[in-house]
């Protein structure tokens, strides 16, 4: 007899998929500089340039990081035009109501709430860590789905916040960024160096592999990990925010109803927020593939909740 899956083993199982995927970021991105670097130079010059390109990349991998862990926040908040609301606003006491209940629920710190002026439904968390953590709601979300559904929109926003996604989604765009940079600069060095001896046509070639590897790392393999890492946690937030509620059957009735209405325009122009909101915030038309999307299909997470019930 086929075992059912439980709340539980959706969980662990994205959990290790994930795991998986961001061990495969620096792995794969140090394998491209030294195969790519090896076509033109002996193996162990090219295990030398490797190290010598990997190392600074690191170190301003972290160094970039934490000027992101300051201000990434708040920075994604106003990209969203989300306003701060208080709890002794009538209009939106029964929000707060909803997100103490569900933080309670949860065992996390209530966050704090903002709302986002667009018709629209959607939702995304925010925060360096669940006490500093805050959920944004859009005016249509709110008043287009009931109690229950609601709170199991919050509840997968929570989910966020409790399983650290807001923090690995930092490190994953910090990571991009400042590989893409590094791209930049290479190729600038490789065009504008000068190759007047053979020596210097020999780092010109080296640079020029180098500069190879990080473009198909930034154009290729980086948003392949990343959107897959993406889809795991947001079926990882599915399966908690489930848990937190006991109801899946909300979250996926709200799921239904979001995926029909879930563009928010003032993220048109901000893809890095895609992965973070609960249904891709952009334009349907601009839908790539399976393989380059942020959220996995939506009749699949609602499928994967209903056998949760």
């Amino acid at each position: 007899m086929k075992k059912v899956k439980t709340v539980y083993d959706h969980i662990k199982s994205n959990n290790i998929k994930t795991a998986l995927l961001v061990i495969c970021f620096p792995l794969i991105f140090i394998a491209l500089i030294f195969l790519f670097t090896w076509i033109v130079v002996p193996a162990k010059q090219a295990l030398e340039t490797t190290l010598q390109v990997a190392i600074p990349t690191m170190i301003a991998c972290f160094v970039w990081l934490g000027i992101s862990w300051m201000f990434g926040d708040s920075m994604m908040l106003s990209s969203a035009n989300a306003k701060e609301i208080s709890d002794n606003n009538p209009e939106y006491k029964h929000i707060f109501q909803s997100v103490e209940n569900v933080a309670l629920a949860a065992g996390l710190p209530v966050p704090k709430v903002y709302i986002i002026d667009d018709e629209s439904m959607n939702a995304f968390a925010t925060g360096r860590t669940p006490k500093d953590a805050s959920v944004a709601l859009t005016k249509g979300i709110i008043k287009r789905l009931d109690k229950l559904e609601l709170e199991g929109v919050i509840a997968h926003e929570m989910a966020h916040i409790g399983n650290r996604d807001i923090r690995l989604d930092m490190i994953l765009i910090t990571g991009v960024g400042v590989t893409v940079f590094a791209a930049d600069v290479l190729l600038r060095a490789v065009i504008y160096g000068n190759h007047s001896n053979n020596e210097k046509n020999n780092s010109a070639a080296i640079l020029l592999m180098v500069w190879l590897a990080f473009t198909v790392f930034n154009l290729i393999i980086s948003p392949l990990l990343r959107m897959a890492i993406s889809r795991k946690r947001e079926f990882a937030a599915d399966a908690t925010g489930a848990y937190i509620t006991r109801n899946p059957h909300a979250l996926a009735s709200a799921l239904r109803k979001i995926t029909k209405d879930s563009r928010i325009e003032a993220l048109d122009k901000v893809k890095s927020m895609s992965a973070v909101c609960i249904a891709e915030p952009g334009n349907p038309k601009e839908f790539i593939g399976d393989l380059f999307a942020t959220h996995p299909k939506p009749e699949e997470r609602i499928k994967r909740l209903e056998s949760m019930a």
